[in-house]
Order: structure tokens, then C-alpha cells, then sequence
């Protein structure tokens, strides 16, 4: 299968005829797989009950390095609960989702027949992407801002918009510091290169993880690709480039928690999903800069700029118009289910 083949079934959602319970669950679940995550790593495993859709993390799939403490992968797990029940919503169900912080923590959607309400968050689900690229500058009017802001705001989050060119200069100070860090840090580059896929053959293989085509880097063997990148991959290079892409934005979405706990991070990944999908639907593109909150010596420094009085900031994305890039690939769903449940 070639890279564009595989990106067709990945984002082609051709659901046909009615199904049954486990295969109308089974297409939610293809959903909730649409959503991001850190490096791509779909850290997620889906089980099924009567009337209910389980979504634990899967922990072999974890960062440690990048997210040492999980936030992010939790994070991600809400992204994948916000195209879950918007997905099960636009079929007709209602979705009610619960975390449930026992163990390792799962979010279980709870699904009940109810009226079909195809939203246009539900219709950008499958043209959704994390745009690394360039964009052109221009800026939102404030009523796409006021629309993005009510998106992404819920249970004990809320988002900062930073569109003022001073405001966007202080926090990528902060951007720029956190990445030179990281890339200082031999771990996290390890971390980093264990999840590109340096061709579109690695890509394929294996459904998941940072491919060339869609961060812009060009094919190389795997052995040239771990080559190039040790050799390139440096702080004052990459830092011209984020800075410029930085600037390019209309804007910076903080994505801010009240409490510091995994339930509040679940609901900062539907959150940025509802922001991400409500933007797909306006036209505008939007990236991660998770830099200073990734790093935990930036984090506190970054959060008392943002005038923030107690709190985590959870995401930082930039956010703009601009063309779109090539679009990354997901498992197959039968992948992330438990075992016995596929």
C-alpha cells in the first residue's frame, strides 16, 4: 500500500449501510482514532460494553521524556472522547462521557438512542489536522476569535487568545527557551527520533508516529534519516524556524486548567479538539507550541507571564490561515482495541 493509499482509508469515512451495535460502535471508535496526540502515538485503547464505549490509556505508548507525568497522553484521550461523542451524536446516540480516575483512569461513554445532530464540529472531524507550516499572518476577526473562544472553554478550563503582536513576542520567548532545552537534552532527541518515520514505508508500517510527509522533511533510509537528523536537528536552526512560524499566526491559543489532575487534563484535550475542530470549520489551520508547558522549569515562569493566578497551562497552539500539509496516518482500528474486543 503506498502512502497516499493508506492516507485515503485512514480519512475516508464511508460508513455504507446500517450497522449493528458492534459495528456502529467500531465506526464511533474510527472517530475518536481521527483525534491527535503527542508524536502521534495514539495512545489509546478502546473497549465496548452495552451501551458504553471504554477509552483507557494505553501506557506502553507513553513519553516519558517529553511528559513525564502522563499530561499529555491524558490530554490526547480527550481529543479522542470529543470525536467519540460528537461522532455518536451526528448517528443519533447520546453521548455522556465520565471520567473514572480508579487504576490508570479511563473515560467511559455512556450511549443512549437520542436525536441524529450532525454539527459542523462533527463534519471537520475527518479534514482536521496539526498544521506545521507557515501561515500567512492575517488576522481572525473578532468574530471568529469570540467563536474559537466559546469552543474551546469547559468544566474548569478555559482558553487564553493572545492575538496582540507584543503579547505573542513574550510568550515565544518562552517557546524558544523550553525548545532549546529539549533539544539540549540528548533523552528527549533519542525520544523524539525513536517516533519519526523517516519514509513513506516506515509511515505505512506502522500507522502512527511523526512521518516525513507530514512535517515537511523530505524520504530518506532510516539509517540516513537518524544521520541527518543528529547532524541538523540544533537549537538555532529549529528556533529560526519555530519563531518564524510563530510569527506567521494569527494568534496563540492557552489552553488553562483550574485543578492539576488527570480529569482536568482529559477535559483540556476535548477542549483544544471542540478549538481544532471549530477552527477546521472556519478555515483556519492551528499547530501545537507545547514547549513551555512540556518543560517543567519554563512552565511556572510561563504561567506568571500570562498573568495566570493559580492553574496549569495545559496547551499552547498557534493558530492562522494557511495552506494545508500532507495528512498523517492512524492504526487500524482492530489495532486499538482491547484484546477480545477487535
Amino acid at each position: 500500500m503506498t502512502y497516499d493509499e493508506a492516507v485515503k482509508r485512514t480519512w475516508t469515512m464511508d460508513e455504507g449501510p446500517a450497522q449493528e451495535e458492534a459495528e456502529h460502535f467500531k465506526t464511533l471508535i474510527r472517530y475518536a482514532t481521527l483525534a491527535p496526540s503527542g508524536h502521534n502515538t495514539q495512545c489509546w485503547r478502546f473497549g465496548v460494553e452495552e451501551g458504553a464505549i471504554r477509552i483507557q490509556p494505553d501506557l506502553t505508548r507513553r513519553t516519558p521524556v517529553v511528559d513525564p507525568d502522563d499530561h499529555h497522553l491524558y490530554a490526547s484521550l480527550g481529543c479522542a472522547t470529543e470525536n467519540l461523542c460528537l461522532a455518536a451524536r451526528a448517528r443519533g446516540l447520546s453521548a455522556q462521557a465520565e471520567f473514572r480516575p480508579h487504576g490508570d483512569g479511563e473515560i467511559r461513554v455512556t450511549l443512549t438512542p437520542g436525536e441524529a445532530e450532525a454539527s459542523p464540529l462533527f463534519e471537520a472531524i475527518a479534514s482536521r489536522q496539526c498544521t506545521r507550516s507557515d501561515y500567512d499572518g492575517t488576522p481572525l476577526s473578532a468574530e471568529d476569535l469570540a467563536t474559537l473562544e466559546a469552543a474551546g472553554s469547559g468544566n474548569g478550563v478555559s482558553v487564553v487568545l493572545l492575538t496582540e503582536r507584543e503579547a505573542i513576542k513574550r510568550a515565544l520567548a518562552f517557546i524558544l527557551d523550553a525548545n532549546t532545552r529539549q533539544l539540549e537534552n540528548p533523552a528527549f532527541r533519542r525520544e523524539l527520533e525513536a517516533w519519526i518515520r523517516f519514509n513513506d514505508a516506515e509511515a505505512v508500517a506502522s500507522g502512527d508516529g511523526l512521518s516525513g510527509r507530514a512535517t515537511g522533511n523530505p524520504q530518506a533510509p532510516r539509517w540516513l534519516g537518524k544521520y541527518l537528523m543528529r547532524a541538523m536537528l540544533r537549537p538555532k536552526p529549529e528556533n529560526a524556524k519555530l519563531a518564524r512560524q510563530v510569527r506567521s499566526a494569527a494568534g496563540l491559543a492557552v489552553f488553562v486548567s483550574s485543578a492539576d489532575d488527570r480529569a482536568h487534563w482529559v477535559e483540556a484535550g476535548r477542549c483544544y479538539q471542540r478549538f481544532a475542530l471549530q477552527a477546521t470549520a472556519l478555515g483556519v489551520r492551528n499547530a501545537f507550541v507545547n514547549q513551555p508547558v512540556e518543560e517543567a522549569s519554563v512552565r511556572p515562569e510561563f504561567a506568571r507571564a500570562l498573568g495566570l493566578a493559580g492553574g496549569r497551562p495545559d496547551l499552547v497552539v498557534r493558530f492562522g490561515r494557511g495552506p494545508a500539509m500532507p495528512r498523517s496516518l492512524r492504526r487500524p482500528v482492530e489495532r486499538v482495541m482491547q484484546q477480545g474486543e477487535a
